[in-house]
């Protein structure tokens, strides 16, 4: 179901006024932030839809403005996305983000080449020109990139707007036809001068009027719940996170208690101490129909031997179908009166390639097959699927949903599984000039594209300031990695090496316990408090006596789409990195420089 027809179902199923015609379309041609440049567009007080990006122009009719998303692809490749050119003519104003402009100077007889080298995270924008596009922006400032070709040749009539050390053409423009594109990413929160960027383009340059306020979004979302569960009750697999809390929640005051059931699957992937955790939450919440499955041992054989990331989840995801689907048969749950509930939020979608067009990044658990074969004989309610986390927390705190609660990390809900690295064959570290090549290969988003490659291991710590800059400029320049990591406390790698290794039960506990220490650390500084989720990777590299090493990936985000790493004051790192020392078979600790993109916030 489109955004549109659920924000419009929801309304009428309240009785609201009708949705607005849209002032403004976005053109999905696959990029990850499509959805995100519309939920910025409507915080801004402007109506927006997204469409496919081959809609003809005639069905724009009456558009203030149009924007063409980002993408995955290259404009000269053959069957890349595209858009009608009428668009360029029908008195809309036009924004292109990243390939949305490369589109535009394509299908304008300008020229897009592959660049030198690629350009992800963050750059400082340098405005060469002024322009209604970047009135009341200082320069230079900070934004978001994600891409590998640029513009080279303008098209008639346009001019040159900004550029970055990388980039010369950041942002081009033809006012006359009110057609402006920039290479960068505006709609994220990284980007510091992206929403002045957008505000000017919606009512300096397009002429829009605020027509949304999306007041009243919990009587919408519980009548929608009510409208997709008709007569039926529903039944959660919860993970003790936001999300699935959130989503929980929202069904218990919209059907009353006695209609949603509540279980927990503990499957021996689990942070130290979740389980009591989440069965005394539930019970706050006032949750009667609540029960804990213990499906430890399934899901620890059905993973042994596995190394592959997109395996596992894949394998999580299909163990969690299978044993709902015991739990649903043996408690009579097929007879046509229940349906399954979950805590979906929108990057789950979108990274698993839930866009038409977009490139998948990694499947997650609750986009595998068997979740969308419930999604198709309409069996699933995901009252948050159009929703991103800082969303859902507001939601909560609507709920009166205790804050300590909603202000937790975000955990994956494949669990430690994703976190705990495996390797399928023993291997040696390769010297370079920065550093060390370490074969363990992590997932990576560049270019709105998945990426597996190998991490970078500096060859020294010179300071955060110029270990961050080191970071981007090597990522930027090499396709060999797509992550960079740094030792806090040196050690010699060159008597490291990667050991063949599986998900065990040893190694679990291994990380299990180092999860626990750097949380408690946190906890106890109140850096938690500083950083938007911290992540804790086990990695198969080290000595024989000590074959593991632990990643630190301290993060600040808004939404999860992208990401900042975040440097730790320093006698919180040497007393958590001592701590970490400690743990039998740890070797060293290694700490995550890199941002997303290039590197997605989780490992696999």
């Amino acid at each position: 179901m489109s955004t549109t027809s659920i924000v419009s179902n929801a309304a009428r199923a309240a009785g609201a006024s009708p949705t607005p015609e849209p002032q403004v379309t976005v053109l999905d041609t696959g990029g990850q932030y499509c959805h995100l440049i519309t939920r910025k567009i409507r915080e801004l007080g402007v109506y927006a839809e997204i469409r496919p990006s081959e809609t003809p122009a005639a069905e724009l009719s009456g558009r203030k403005a149009i924007v063409i998303s980002g993408g995955p692809c290259s404009v000269y490749e053959p069957g890349s996305p595209t858009v009608d050119p009428a668009i360029f003519s029908t008195g809309a104003a036009v924004l292109g983000i990243c390939y949305g402009q490369q589109l535009m100077a394509h299908l304008l007889g300008g020229t897009v080449t592959k660049g030198d080298r690629g350009e992800y995270g963050l750059a400082y924008l340098e405005v060469r020109e002024q322009s209604p596009l970047f009135r009341g922006v200082d320069h230079p400032q900070k934004i978001w990139m994600s891409h590998r070709d640029t513009v080279g040749a303008l098209p008639d009539g346009f001019r040159l707007l900004a550029s970055t050390e990388t980039c010369g053409t950041a942002a081009i423009a033809d006012p006359e036809r009110r057609l402006y594109g920039v290479q960068f990413h505006p709609e994220v929160v990284h980007t510091e001068c992206g929403r002045e960027i957008l505000t000017n383009f919606l009512f300096g340059i397009s002429g829009c009027q605020h027509d949304w306020n999306p007041k009243h979004r919990i009587s919408l979302i519980e009548d929608q719940i009510r409208e997709v569960a008709g007569g039926r009750n529903v039944f959660f697999f919860v993970s003790g996170g936001v999300d699935s809390t959130v989503a929980y929640t929202l069904c218990l005051r919209a059907l009353g208690p006695e209609r949603v059931r509540g279980l927990y699957v503990d499957t021996g992937l689990m942070r130290e101490g979740e389980t009591p955790y989440v069965r005394q939450l539930f019970a706050s919440l006032g949750a009667t129909n609540f029960s804990v499955e213990d499906a430890r041992e399934r899901f620890l054989s059905a993973l042994s031997g596995v190394h592959e990331p997109e395996r596992k989840r894949n394998i999580i995801g299909e163990k969690f179908v299978e044993v709902q689907d015991e739990i649903l048969q043996t408690e009579h749950f097929l007879d046509g009166h229940w349906i399954l509930g979950q805590g979906t939020i929108y990057p789950d979608t979108i990274e698993s390639g839930g866009s038409a067009k977009a490139d998948l990044i990694k499947t997650h658990h609750n986009r595998v097959a068997g979740i969308q074969r419930l999604i198709e004989s309409n069996r699933i309610i995901e009252p948050l699927s159009l929703f991103y986390k800082d969303e859902v927390r507001e939601i909560g705190r609507e709920l009166g949903i205790p804050a300590e609660f909603l202000e937790r990390h975000p955990f994956p809900g494949p669990g430690l599984a994703i976190r705990c690295l495996c390797s399928q064959q023993p291997a040696a570290l390769q010297r370079v000039d920065d550093g060390w090549i370490v074969p363990v290969h992590s997932v990576g988003v560049q270019g709105d594209s998945r990426t597996y490659r190998p991490i970078l291991l500096l060859d020294a710590s010179r300071g955060w300031e110029e270990d961050y800059s080191r970071a981007t400029r090597l990522i930027n320049a090499s396709a060999d990695f797509n992550r960079v990591v740094v030792q806090p406390k040196a050690k010699d790698p060159g008597g490291f090496r990667v050991f063949c290794t599986d998900l065990s039960d040893d190694r679990l506990e291994r990380l299990r316990r180092a999860d626990d220490i750097v949380r408690r650390l946190c906890r106890e500084s109140g850096f938690d408090r500083e950083v938007w989720q911290f992540p804790v990777v086990l990695i198969p590299l080290g000595t024989e006596t000590a074959p593991d090493s632990v990643v630190l990936r301290p993060v600040h985000s808004v939404d999860g789409m992208t990401a900042q790493s975040v440097p730790m004051p320093q006698a919180l790192l040497d007393r958590m990195c001592e701590d970490l020392l400690r743990v039998p078979g740890v070797c060293t600790v290694l700490y995550d420089l890199t941002h997303k993109p290039p590197g997605t916030i989780e490992w696999e």
